[in-house]
């Protein structure tokens, strides 16, 4: 029987085959993915390296982030204390929150994901190895750079959530918030490049019959966190570039005296903010379920509808946003629909809660520390839950908004729901890459301390706010009540503390990272793939998968897997392979031809640092410099990526025959291209709301759009690109070797969309608008600005695709490079049509 992508899958009953490995082929898979020595630390690519780099430098932000915190405590402990004066205090919360909720709290979930992901889902590596390091980097370089601005006084002042018009000129002249505003761009960039690996990841590189509903829980939770940064993210990016728009060269977005308005910002920043705390919270939720089978040996009870409280989660947190905003004087009906929302997305939290206490009421539970951890977890987070439904009540959330009651809610929910799960994860998957497991004794120490000054800490602040006392503030009158609250949640801070000082002696003592050696073993007889014997390359046969507990369901898979009785036992083109499935069952389509070890997205990571740097400090010089360096770094990284293979088909195992390379819907770069197009387009949906909220708020002295004529030759411009760029396709198809045609094809089609975003600007020139002028002309130019963008990312595309073809790298019928600059070319030209028709449109509205 074939399935509908060509695949029988009775080709499975083949396995295991062989009684014996042939010579050499473990030691042939240990050169290929053999570990860097001396500054080839810095070029690694793989998970194994890039995941824990990530882990470290994500648990470095957490510490940076809590030493903040304590200085804070101390300031707080006793009224009218001097020691930090009022300026600095802000900079100190301000960048403790950013830290924890930007440098810390995503980034570590997102490093956890890359360092297991290939692991639970039996792939050699995730799909984009290179993107991992080039985000990894980017992140590490520019949130340090971001943190030292601390020390010179340059620090943000505005908190983490920068609401204007605190943080415009008039209020915020200096660079401090130009910092948070540009800083930020290196946390988008290496989420965003995370998210699209973690998607393409999940859905193509499963091991062979790993349906949908055989996958691990975890990796259902990464993948709706990661759709969720695709669509989140965009809107805080959007919204930070307007706000710097604005600083740096008076586009009125959020100046209501030249219509805009600063309310604007709020719905942009917790579009994303609100949803980031799910964000944050699903993963998490991921390994606790994960843990939960473990500890209680027995299979999560309610698995499907644990996913359905996943996805439902990730939906209905986009309802939730103006829950911020009660406070503002939003309508009735607003507010009440907000209100019902942020109830409602209680409902599956609670469906994943109670799935958690039925499993381990369904088996016998062993007391180790990942336990104890995972159940104080679940304590911790329902307090914080309950707490948010209080607050999603109108009434209540206008009597502790901006009180330290809030201050408690969110600080139960980030422990609960993030904090205790990770340091339970660390407990309990540390085996997987050590030689040596974390203590059991001193690890119930670390949660003793920790779960008590979590309480100890935090409780007492809701009272306190209760009491008035506002968030934010540096000091307060000596008041009795107040005292001894300040006073025990700064004892609770340093018990806390010593938790995790604690922890770290205990990783210091007994962690030591085995890469490419024994680890400590499957310590919690845990039933997942993870647990597999693996090395550098991770597991040394890609197996079939028949249940969602594999380990548990077949006690020689292992053995099987580690004698190299399934796919890919050995390298079938003597470069890094995986297998890549289809999407829903996990059938095999190709084997993907993964890079090597490269510096390239090192250099280009420390270039992306100093170009946003640059542009902090107005050095545009240097930025334009450093801008180049990244784009060449990039490039060269890219250049290797599709090389052509002599090899067209190779048996992967079993005599099964796959394809080692593919184009078009079955290849993983068209995924990832699709959720860049994602991305974008919900750039593109956040301008066009923008603009459309002024316009509703706004609506006088709106400039009358250009002359609908002007629009004719704009769309006609933009559907010749879109026509050059299908015919460059069909070319190549009749072709075997690129010529100068496609050359010429491709170069033109960005000519013809560069020419169509200069003629929509002078037509609203013409038209007598300007970007400084009023909130109309800075929302209508930023659309523009946008379309510009992609012209730009166009026209470097078409000069690669000719430096590409000059090499004679372009061959027939299809290739992956004019592919993917044709659809680019596609996809812009949509985008200049909307860009050119929305802004007139919102004018006759």
């Amino acid at each position: 029987m074939t399935t509908e992508t060509g695949f029988d899958p009775a080709l499975y009953d083949r396995f295991p085959t062989r009684e014996t490995r042939p010579d050499g082929e473990l030691e042939e898979l240990e050169r290929i993915w053999c570990a860097p020595r001396k500054w080839g630390y810095f070029a690694a690519v793989n998970n194994n390296y890039i995941g824990l780099y990530y882990v470290a430098a994500a648990f470095l932000f957490f510490l940076l982030a809590g030493i903040l915190a304590l200085v804070m405590r101390v300031q707080l402990a006793a009224p009218l204390q001097t020691v930090l004066p009022p300026d600095t205090y802000n900079q100190f919360f301000t960048m403790h929150g950013t830290l924890m909720m930007f440098l810390f709290a995503v980034p570590m979930v997102e490093a956890i994901g890359i360092l297991l992901l290939p692991q639970m889902l039996a792939a050699r590596d995730l799909p984009f190895p290179r993107l991992s390091a080039y985000a990894f980097w980017a992140y590490l370089v520019g949130g340090l750079c971001f943190f030292g601005s601390l020390f010179i006084g340059l620090a943000p002042d505005g908190g983490w959530f920068m609401y204007p018009p605190l943080t415009s000129t008039a209020y915020s002249p200096g660079i401090n918030t130009d910092f948070w505003l540009l800083g930020i761009g290196f946390i988008e960039i290496s989420a965003i490049a995370g998210a699209i690996e973690i998607i393409v990841g999940v859905l193509r590189t499963r091991a062979p019959g790993m349906t949908l509903d055989r996958m691990p829980i975890f990796a259902w939770a990464m993948l709706v966190f990661a759709v969720m940064i695709i669509v989140a993210f965009p809107s805080v990016i959007v919204g930070t570039l307007l706000l710097e728009l604005e600083r740096a060269f008076n586009w009125p977005f959020f100046d209501p005296l030249r219509g805009g308005d600063p309310l604007l910002w709020q719905h942009l920043f917790w579009f994303f903010g609100h949803p980031e705390v799910y964000i944050i919270f699903l993963p998490a939720a991921g390994l606790t379920s994960m843990m939960v089978a473990a500890i209680a040996r027995s299979e999560l009870v309610g698995h499907r509808l644990v996913v359905m409280a996943m996805v439902g989660t990730g939906f209905l947190s986009f309802g939730v946003w103006a829950h911020h905003m009660f406070a503002v004087g939003m309508p009735r009906v607003s507010t009440g629909m907000f209100s019902a929302a942020s109830m409602a997305v209680s409902i599956p939290a609670g469906v994943q809660l109670f799935a958690w206490i039925a499993t381990l009421a369904s088996g016998r539970i062993r007391w180790s520390t990942p336990a104890l951890f995972t159940v104080g977890a679940m304590f911790v987070f329902t307090m914080g839950g309950l707490t948010g439904v209080m607050v999603a009540f109108v009434p209540f959330d206008w009597q502790a908004h901006d009180s330290y009651f809030i201050v408690a809610h969110l600080h139960y929910v980030l422990m609960g729901g993030m904090v205790l799960p990770m340091f339970a994860a660390f407990y309990f998957w540390t085996p997987m890459v050590s030689r040596r497991p974390l203590s059991e004794r001193l690890g119930k120490w670390v949660f003793g301390l920790m779960f008590a000054g979590l309480h100890i800490a935090f409780f007492p602040m809701h009272i306190s706010g209760l009491l008035g006392m506002p968030r934010r503030v540096f000091t307060y009158l000596p008041s009795s009540p107040l005292e001894l609250l300040n006073f025990l949640s700064t004892i609770g801070a340093f018990m806390f503390a010593s938790a995790v000082a604690l922890f770290i002696v205990d990783l210091v003592r007994s962690f030591r990272w085995a890469p490419s050696e024994g680890n400590a073993g499957n310590c919690f007889d845990s039933g997942t793939l993870e647990w597999l014997p693996s090395g550098l390359y991770s597991t040394r046969s890609i197996p079939v998968v028949k249940s969602r507990y594999p380990l548990w369901d077949d006690s020689s898979l292992a053995k099987d897997v580690e004698e190299g009785r399934y796919f890919l036992p050995n390298s079938v083109t003597g470069l890094r392979e995986t297998i890549v499935t289809s999407p829903i069952m996990a059938e095999p389509q190709y084997v993907e031809i993964m890079p090597g070890p490269s510096p390239w997205p090192f250099w280009g990571a420390v270039a992306t640092a100093v170009f946003f740097l640059a542009l902090t400090v107005q050095a545009y010089a240097v930025s334009a410099v450093a801008g180049i360096v990244m784009i060449l770094c990039i490039m060269r990284w890219l250049w290797e990526t599709d090389r052509p293979i002599r090899k067209r088909k190779v048996d992967v195992g079993a005599g099964i025959i796959l394809p080692t390379y593919a184009v078009g819907r079955d290849s993983h770069g068209w995924w990832a291209m699709n959720i860049l197009y994602i991305v974008m387009g919900m750039m593109l949906f956040v301008l066009i709301f923008s603009n459309a909220y002024l316009r509703g708020v706004q609506p006088e002295g709106w400039v009358a759009p250009p002359s609908w004529s002007s629009l004719i030759p704009i769309l006609g411009l933009n559907a010749l690109a879109a026509a050059l760029a299908i015919a460059a396709v069909r070319v190549l198809s009749r072709r075997r070797r690129a010529g100068r045609r496609i050359w010429i094809l491709l170069a033109s089609a960005p000519l013809a969309l560069a020419a169509g975003v200069y003629g929509d600007v002078e037509a609203w020139r013409s038209a007598g608008l300007s970007p400084a002028a009023s909130g109309q002309g800075a929302t209508t130019f930023a659309l523009l600005a946008q379309q510009g963008t992609a012209v730009a990312f166009a026209l470097l595309m078409g000069f690669y695709a000719i430096a590409r073809g000059g090499r004679n790298l372009i061959r027939g019928p299809r290739s992956g490079t004019v592919d993917t600059i044709s659809r680019f070319i596609l996809f812009a030209a949509g985008q200049g049509a909307a860009a050119a028709i929305m802004p007139r449109l919102m004018v006759l509205a």
